[in-house]
């Protein structure tokens, strides 16, 4: 390893959906982050790491930064906020657009607080015509003073290392936070929750999608290296539990058999998952649910 080394800690922010999962996913070449193409999948702040030659990069995912309608909104939004004072670069996502709406000038005046260098990322340039990609930069890059502004599909993986590039440029030098093969510092709890709650978001209908969370309820390792994992999908609704079960548990079992394939990807080793459903009315509007889903106003 070369003596320079930087090393420092990055927040991607954004309005909901924009592709910020999906980016860092592709910036650190594994999957972590889970996606959807639902609003408000990451309700916590996901730390994944990136290591090479040069140094460390370690990503947060913070949820996007909205006007919050419960206490669980304004939860993840002032997690979201805090993250802007503590880290060394702030990359914003937008979608490619030259109309700049109420929620991205909401995250401009967030922006315009802090010293951090901003990097506004342009995503999804995939889906635009290439002469017009000068018309969104010229649109946007009067609202902040933005360090650099880089166009790129996080799906298609164009100039994602541009991106990582950028990102070196304003790391302090210093040395690593964390080993070299460390991907993410969350426990495999937390992740088996989030793969789970990810497979539920993709098979659902879109109204009850919010009102879930999911729980683990253990997750043992026997002798011969496979895990078995208890976990609990959470609703808020009766009638969410039967479309959550759907016909003669069909629907669960599709959730908890995806969830299985990729819980045990990451984990290399087998697997036996078991889900139940569990209905607790108004959760993300209780201080005590809330604490004990993961989501703790007290860890902000």
């Amino acid at each position: 390893m070369q003596d320079n080394l930087k090393s420092g800690f990055v927040t991607l922010i954004g309005r909901p959906n924009v592709g910020k999962s999906t980016l860092m996913n592709h910036l650190i070449g594994q999957k972590i982050a889970i996606t959807s193409d639902k609003p408000q999948t990451t309700r916590n702040r996901i730390q994944t790491v990136y290591t090479d030659e040069r140094g460390q990069i370690i990503f947060l995912d913070t949820p996007g930064i909205h006007k919050a309608k419960n206490k669980l909104g304004e939860y993840m939004v002032s997690v979201a906020e805090h993250t802007l004072k503590e880290v060394d670069v702030i990359l914003w996502l937008v979608e490619p657009s030259t109309f700049i709406g109420a929620g991205e000038r909401h995250i401009a005046e967030q922006l315009n607080k802090v010293k951090t260098p901003v990097m506004l990322v342009i995503n999804k340039i995939d889906t635009v015509k290439k002469d017009e990609i000068l018309t969104f930069i010229a649109a946007y890059k009067d609202i902040c003073n933005f360090a650099e502004i880089i166009p790129v599909s996080a799906l298609k993986e164009i100039n994602i290392d541009d991106v990582k590039d950028c990102i070196f440029k304003y790391l302090p030098e210093g040395p690593q936070f964390y080993d070299e093969d460390t991907v993410t510092d969350q426990p495999m709890r937390q992740i088996a929750a989030e793969l789970i709650r990810e497979k539920a978001l993709r098979m659902l209908d879109d109204e009850i999608p919010h009102g879930i969370a999911v729980v683990i309820d253990q997750m043992k390792e026997r002798p011969n290296g496979l895990i078995d994992i208890d976990a609990t999908i959470v609703c808020e609704r009766e009638s969410h539990k039967g479309i959550i079960i759907g016909k003669n548990g069909g629907k669960l079992k599709k959730i908890g058999t995806s969830a299985r394939t990729e819980i045990q990807n990451l984990m290399d080793t087998q697997v036996n998952l078991k889900l139940w459903v569990k209905v607790r009315k108004e959760w993300r509007d209780s201080d005590l649910y809330m604490k004990n889903y993961g989501y703790n106003p007290k860890d902000i």
